[in-house]
């Protein structure tokens, strides 16, 4: 009985640590590309496409959330979240792949796509195995990545800039 409890607190410990990592990865995005765009535009070129590379992600995940509330409802939230995360990630390395401006917007929307699944369903997955007590604290944590991420994308972007241009 105690070797069963203490696997079920394990378990939502890597659960949240997961959910942590996967909402970390789509905030820290932003920020990232904000500091590398100047970068990008140089070899892409587009600057008149500019505003689409933040505008395509932006209205891909918002337009996404709501569909994937309720595909998690029907289908589970774990799948939805893995085809999410994986959706986003998919756009991510594609967009390392862009040969024009164009193509980045394209996968950025793929990006979105995804990235429209790992919040919420983050916060709901959570909500799932935290009992109402213990939820204030523990979506304290999930949403604390935003802060974080604020602060390190733009380390991380200038990073990645400076030694991987």
């Amino acid at each position: 009985m105690v070797e069963q409890v203490e696997q079920q607190y394990l378990h939502r410990g890597i659960v949240l640590t997961a959910c942590m990592l996967a909402t970390f990865m789509a905030a820290i995005e932003v920020t990232i590309v904000s500091t590398a765009m100047p970068t990008i535009i140089g070899d892409l070129g587009g600057f008149s496409l500019l505003g689409w590379v933040f505008a395509a992600y932006l209205l891909t995940q918002a337009i996404s959330i709501p569909i994937y509330g309720r595909l998690a409802d029907l289908y589970g939230r774990k799948r939805m979240f893995y085809i999410g995360a994986s959706l986003f990630l998919l756009g991510s390395v594609l967009c390392g792949f862009s040969h024009n401006m164009l193509w980045m917007i394209v996968f950025r929307a793929i990006q979105g796509m995804g990235a429209g699944a790992i919040t919420p369903i983050a916060f709901t997955i959570v909500a799932d195995i935290y009992s109402p007590a213990e939820r204030p604290k523990i979506q304290g944590y999930l949403s604390s990545v935003w802060g974080v991420s604020a602060i390190v994308g733009p380390l991380m972007g200038a990073f990645i800039v400076q030694h991987f241009n």
